[in-house]
């Protein structure tokens, strides 16, 4: 009884480690000009281009397997 607590207990304080492990997804930041009702760029005051900025996640992109031709030989 007392060794099938302690596995418990041992998985128990294992389980946090794994979690910790996980990265955070790779981002970047994409930036696009505001524009008005009319279409065009609102400036700032100093002149420049008003620009509205998010963070994005970046994926990743897979190489796949050529599909093999649906005739026979």
């Amino acid at each position: 009884m007392k060794r099938v607590l302690g596995l418990i207990l041992a998985a128990g304080l294992m389980l946090p480690v794994y979690a910790a492990d996980d990265k955070k997804p790779e981002t970047k930041k994409v930036c696009v000009d505001v524009k008005d009702k009319d279409g065009k760029v609102v400036k700032n005051k100093d002149g420049s281009n008003k620009q509205d900025c998010r963070e994005v996640k970046v994926h990743q992109k897979y190489e796949g397997t050529k599909v093999p031709d649906g005739t026979k030989k």
